[in-house]
C-alpha cells in the first residue's frame, strides 16, 4: 500500500484525484490547501472521509507519515512543497512546471538527489498516444532524420484565478507542454532559442499571452513554436498542430487523431518528386499511455521498484530549460543559448 498527500486542492487535483482512485493500493491519506473549506470539500466529494485534512502541510506529514506526495500547487509554492517532502522522506510527483525559476528547479532536483528520493513531473502530453506513435516511427527512420518540427498553439481559455495575472503566462505555464512534446519525439538536444512575446489588445491577460520561438535542437533540427491563449476562432487542439520534416518526407498530426505522412520518392515529377502516403504503425505494446493516470502508474512503479520514471525531475529539467531560455530571450531581444542540465 502506497499511501499518499496531496497538497492544493484546486481545479487541477480533480484530475489527480480521478486517477489515483484507479490504481489498486494507492491511498489518499491527507489533504493540503491554505483553504480549509476547499481541501473538506474535495475530502468530500472523493469519499476520503479517514484523510487527514489541513492548512500545514508540514503538520500533516508530521500526522500521516505517507510514502509520497502528491504536488498540486501554484508554481511559486513548488520549491517549499518538494523540500518539506523530502525532508520527511517522501517521494514526489508534481504538476508542471517542475519550478518557478532555474534555480529553483535546480535545488528540487538537487534535493531529490541528496534524499534519495523519486521525483518526477506531471508530463502528461508524454503519455498521449500519438506522441509515442510518432517517437517510435521517426525512430524507425522511414522518412529519414527529422530536419525541422513546426508546431502551433492556439486556444482561448478564460481561466480566471491566477494564470490571467502570472507574467509569462503561455511559455511558463503551457508551452512546456509543447516544448518537451518536440525534445521527446525527435530526440531533440536543446542548444538555443530565440523568442518574442506580445500582448494582442484583445487580450484578458496580464502578459505573455502569445509567443514565438525558434529553437535549436541539436544535429541541425530547427523547431519552431507559435502559440497564443488569447486566439478566438479555428481553435487547434491542446496538442498543438504538428508538421515535422525530415530527409524524405513529412509528418503531420492536428494533435488529435489526424495523424498522416506522407514520404518521397525519387520519380521527377515536373518540379516535384512523387509523394505517396505512408502508413504510421500502431501502438507498440510497451508504449505506456493514459495522461494523468498513465504518469501516476509509473510513478507508483518507480517508487515499487527502483526504477526511474520518464519524467523524472532530472530530465524534465532540460525542457524546462527551454521555457527560461525562451523567457529571458523574450525579456533581451537577443538568442539565448540553453545549458544542458541534468
Amino acid at each position: 500500500m502506497m499511501n499518499v498527500v496531496l497538497v492544493g486542492c484546486g481545479a487541477m487535483s480533480k484530475h489527480w484525484l480521478d486517477a489515483a482512485r484507479q490504481i489498486d493500493g494507492l491511498a489518499i491519506v491527507g489533504l493540503v490547501d491554505l483553504d480549509a473549506d476547499r481541501a473538506q470539500a474535495r475530502a468530500r466529494e472523493y469519499e476520503l472521509a479517514g484523510a487527514i485534512v489541513g492548512t500545514n502541510l508540514d503538520a500533516v506529514l508530521d500526522q500521516t507519515k505517507p510514502d509520497a506526495v502528491f504536488d498540486v500547487v501554484v508554481p511559486a509554492a513548488r520549491r517549499d512543497v518538494a523540500l518539506s517532502a523530502f525532508a520527511h522522506h517522501c517521494h514526489l510527483l508534481t504538476e508542471k512546471p517542475l519550478a518557478d525559476s532555474p534555480e529553483n528547479a535546480r535545488a528540487i532536483v538537487e534535493a531529490a538527489r541528496r534524499a534519495k528520493r523519486v521525483h518526477a513531473v506531471v508530463q502528461n502530453r508524454r503519455y498521449v498516444a500519438n506522441v509515442r506513435r510518432i517517437r517510435r516511427f521517426l525512430d524507425s527512420g522511414a522518412i529519414g532524420a527529422p530536419t525541422s518540427i513546426h508546431a502551433e498553439f492556439f486556444v482561448a481559455p478564460h481561466f480566471g484565478g491566477f494564470r490571467e495575472e502570472m507574467r509569462h503566462v503561455l511559455l511558463l505555464d503551457m508551452a512546456i507542454h509543447t516544448f518537451d512534446a518536440a525534445r521527446y519525439m525527435v530526440g531533440g538536444a536543446p542548444a538555443g532559442v530565440y523568442c518574442q512575446e506580445w500582448e494582442p489588445v484583445n487580450s484578458w491577460y496580464r502578459q505573455g499571452s502569445s509567443a514565438t520561438a525558434i529553437f535549436e535542437l541539436g544535429g541541425g533540427k530547427l523547431f519552431t513554436y507559435a502559440g497564443s491563449w488569447c486566439a478566438d476562432g479555428f481553435r487547434t487542439s491542446w496538442e498543438s498542430t504538428w508538421r515535422i520534416v525530415a530527409e524524405h518526407g513529412s509528418l503531420v498530426w492536428d494533435g488529435e487523431d489526424g495523424l498522416r505522412v506522407e514520404v518521397a520518392r525519387p520519380i521527377r515529377e515536373g518540379l516535384f518528386d512523387r509523394t505517396e502516403p505512408l502508413a504510421v504503425p500502431p501502438l507498440d505494446p510497451r508504449d505506456r499511455i493514459g495522461g494523468h493516470l498513465g504518469i501516476l502508474q509509473d510513478f507508483v512503479r518507480a517508487v515499487e521498484t527502483g526504477s526511474e520514471p520518464e519524467t523524472r525531475g532530472a530530465d524534465n529539467i532540460k525542457s524546462l530549460a527551454m521555457v527560461f531560455a525562451a523567457i529571458e530571450s523574450a525579456e533581451t531581444g537577443r538568442r539565448v543559448a540553453i545549458a544542458q542540465e541534468g
